[in-house]
């Protein structure tokens, strides 16, 4: 296992403690087997965890923050070195007292710069690692500031209850789609208000058409047309914990695979095309490229994506999302980029990390 290390970390903020794909819709788009080599955005760790669990020869995740590599790097010493469910209270998923006693048992095992920087965040280890990023922060002020305004608790137990199909929509439409859950809905998701607690400006660059508008949507397909009894995602943003369902690496299945294969997972902190001029020769497999292409202009979307399509191996999978920025593979990519538009709208029927407005699968021939 190895890890390249740009320096400190202190200076760096984590955006994002967990990942905000549905790691389920990611396995089942690539179809990772044993020899695969996979390339994966690192983000929060869980995804790239989670194709581990496949079996693949490699795994190599690569982000360009450094906090995100120091949150992976903890995440991988606590699957290496904690029990199951010691895993699952440092991250937040099940109430701790001893979070900080779980983190000195793992600080040994961290390089310099992760424990430089957990260290420096007691306050993000006690609440569950899961917490600490810039994105969670905005869904725990939604929880703890905006909802209780809108909801009581036993409102959102019941809505996280479920139930079938018809009873969910009867629900939503009767009790839970109110004129003040629009309203505070269409403020708290707005562009500008996203923009400044969520995921930064820079995120809506590219994106064009109302962002709010489009979130209500994806969200009331996600309670009605999909089981929030069912759904981790759902359950973290209105609880700040799982309870009657987890994401797949976080599975005790899925887990002990993760487990299993550690020793085949490598990170480097850098700019994917930074790692891809480093790399020349080595052939992927299988990519996960999170939503990286909403945050670039269509033409570096595109040179991007041809140097991937040209490390790719025949037959090799693409997969990543797209909240409102459409990206898609260009016309001169026509002859070497297949998309599987079936098998990925499919998909995206089931995504229970529920906010992007697609999903994007391709093959390369």
């Amino acid at each position: 296992m190895t890890a390249d290390r740009d320096g400190p970390t202190g200076g760096h903020r984590l955006c994002y403690a967990q990942c905000w794909e549905d790691a389920d819709v990611l396995l089942d788009a690539l179809d990772i087997r044993p020899g695969h080599v996979c390339l994966s955005i690192a983000s929060g760790g869980d995804n790239a965890l989670a194709m581990l669990s496949r079996g693949p020869e490699r795994v190599i995740a690569v982000d360009r923050n450094p906090a995100q590599i120091a949150c992976l790097e903890l995440k991988v010493a606590a699957c290496r070195l904690l029990e199951y469910e010691e895993v699952r209270e440092l991250l937040g998923s099940l109430p701790s007292r001893r979070r900080g006693r779980l983190y000195r048992r793992l600080r040994p095992s961290l390089s310099a710069d992760a424990r430089r920087y957990w260290d420096a965040r007691p306050d993000a280890i006690a609440m569950g690692v899961g917490e600490a990023g810039k994105f969670e922060g905005y869904f725990r002020l939604f929880r703890n500031r905006v909802l209780p305004l809108i909801h009581s608790r036993q409102r959102v137990a019941l809505l996280l209850r479920g139930g079938p199909n018809a009873a969910r929509e009867t629900f939503y439409d009767a009790a839970w789609d109110t004129r003040r859950w629009r309203l505070m809905f269409h403020a708290f998701f707005s562009r500008l208000v996203m923009g400044r607690l969520g995921r930064g400006p820079e995120c809506f660059r590219y994106v064009e058409g109302g962002v709010a508008r489009h979130l209500l949507a994806r969200t009331r397909h996600a309670l009605t047309a999909l089981d929030p009894a069912d759904n981790p995602y759902v359950q973290w943003i209105l609880l700040g914990r799982h309870t009657t369902a987890l994401p797949c690496a976080l599975r005790p299945d899925c887990f002990n695979a993760i487990r299993a294969n550690l020793d085949r997972l490598e990170w480097h902190c850098g700019t994917l095309e930074d790692w891809l001029a480093s790399h020349e020769g080595l052939a992927i497999d299988r990519y996960n490229l999170s939503d990286i292409f909403e945050y670039m202009s269509a033409e570096a979307y595109r040179q991007l994506l041809q140097r991937l399509v040209g490390v790719g191996t025949p037959g090799g999978r693409l997969a990543y999302w797209n909240l409102l920025a459409q990206r898609r593979r260009p016309a001169e990519l026509a002859d070497r980029l297949n998309p599987l538009v079936a098998l990925a709208e499919r998909l995206h029927a089931k995504d229970r990390a529920f906010f992007y407005g697609d999903f994007v699968l391709e093959e390369i021939q």
